[in-house]
């Protein structure tokens, strides 16, 4: 009787040792075999290890562009410069609370389209801003708060720059955007109008201030941004009183962005809401336009459901089949029509009006993997990892037929495929047990 137990338990352990992988173990198999993610991988750590600036072509050092990749350069720089590079932010923020885009060495500025901020703060630094957006503020709030998550450093929040801490100055940054950026009719912030996340105008050959030609209006992705800075905030501090204002904003915000932009009949966001006048020519239908990058930022946010990722996913996918262009990061579909944007945009498929940024499209593979696609995932990454290695480099962005274009080495489009990279393989580590 026993020798019958112990045969029937080693067949039973034969057949389920045996037995055949399940689709997630595959999966996890083919993506720990994937070489390429590794060479990639340890491409972009080389790039971000070269310094802060944005990439090749840039000696500025930009917020929005540094949140892309400040976990990496938190895992490949000297933690004191990294730190320096943060708090110079904040020294060159303007009294009324404002926060710059990027800066420079003084010598370094030598352009006339911004107009220079200067502060006593950091007096060798001048620095610049294009202020048809609003997403510099809640950059760096996420700068700083995925710096804490990674070093664990909290002692930044308290270190004072000019007789005020960080954390006091990030709540006059988001007070800021509440004076100067704040819908009261809508109850969301408003920028120029722009072509999704992008910062040039239309109708102004240079396009990155707000003027006389500017056109106020309401994107997801400015409030999407500003939702994600609202979150890391209440990780910062036990203040009740602070906490009760940055929740009820948030909460207020992703309210908001769902009652006045989220199409629930298209399954899509509306690009725009126009505060005054619109910019758009006559019988052009605007809400045809899908944006794929406040898409992305929306879910980072968590204002869509596991349902509407998978639709807006599908639409992604779609959009990339019609247009031709290489990759879901696609800016939009279809762009704007010739001539509407000035310069180097005028024609569809260039720079932010429909050119395929890694920068965004990145951080769209980082919300499917985040939410469980991660064999969507996985094949929607293979193009953007096999062009970094054709091209033998990051490039900011790329055209029709995949031509890349911009920076060679944006440190953008690395940071957000390393990050991307690294959860997948996070995940196979995961998921590769019998």
């Amino acid at each position: 009787m026993n020798g019958k137990f112990l045969i029937a338990g080693t067949l039973c352990s034969l057949f389920f040792s045996c037995a055949t992988p399940t689709p997630e173990q595959q999966l996890a198999e083919k993506i720990q075999q994937d070489k390429t993610l590794q060479v990639v991988d340890s491409m972009a750590r080389v790039a971000i290890r070269q310094g802060f600036n944005a990439g090749s072509g840039y000696s500025q050092i930009w917020a929005r562009d540094m949140n892309t990749f400040i976990e990496v350069a938190c895992e490949e720089s000297n933690p004191e410069e990294l730190r320096g590079a943060i708090l110079l932010f904040f020294a060159l923020q303007q009294p009324n609370g404002e926060m710059i885009d990027g800066y420079v060495l003084k010598p370094d500025f030598t352009w006339n389209d911004n107009v220079p901020y200067y502060s006593d703060a950091a007096p060798d630094h001048v620095a610049f801003k294009n202020t048809v957006e609003t997403d510099q503020e809640t950059s760096l709030i996420q700068i700083v708060g995925k710096y804490i998550h990674k070093t664990g450093d909290r002692s930044i929040l308290q270190e004072e720059i000019a007789g005020q801490t960080v954390l006091h100055r990030m709540d006059e940054m988001i007070d800021y955007l509440m004076r100067e950026r704040y819908s009261e009719k809508y109850g969301l912030l408003y920028g120029a109008m722009t072509a999704d996340w992008g910062d040039v105008q239309p109708h102004d050959d240079f396009g990155c201030d707000m003027n006389e030609l500017s056109t106020p209006a309401i994107d997801v992705y400015d409030n999407a941004m500003f939702i994600i800075a609202l979150d890391y905030l209440q990780e910062m501090t036990d203040d009740k009183e602070l906490l009760s204002k940055w929740k009820t904003l948030r909460e207020q915000t992703a309210r908001n962005v769902r009652e006045y932009l989220w199409d629930e009949e298209n399954q899509k966001f509306i690009p725009h809401i126009y505060l005054d006048k619109s910019p758009l020519p006559e019988g052009f239908d605007e809400n045809q336009i899908f944006y794929h990058g406040g898409t992305a930022i929306a879910i980072e946010a968590g204002l869509l459901s596991a349902e509407e990722i998978r639709i807006v996913n599908d639409k992604m996918l779609e959009n990339v089949r019609l247009s031709g262009m290489p990759s879901i990061g696609l800016t939009l579909y279809p762009p704007y029509p010739e001539g509407f944007f000035h310069g180097g945009m005028s024609k569809p498929y260039a720079y932010q009006n429909g050119g395929d940024w890694t920068w965004f499209g990145g951080r769209m593979i980082q919300q499917l993997i985040a939410n469980g696609m991660v064999e969507e995932a996985y094949a929607e990454i293979r193009p953007m990892i096999d062009r970094v290695l054709k091209n033998d480099g990051f490039f900011e962005w790329y055209g029709m037929g995949g031509v890349p274009s911009g920076s060679g080495h944006f440190k953008g489009s690395a940071g957000v495929l390393a990050k991307a990279i690294e959860m997948l393989q996070d995940w196979a580590k995961e998921n590769d047990k019998e």
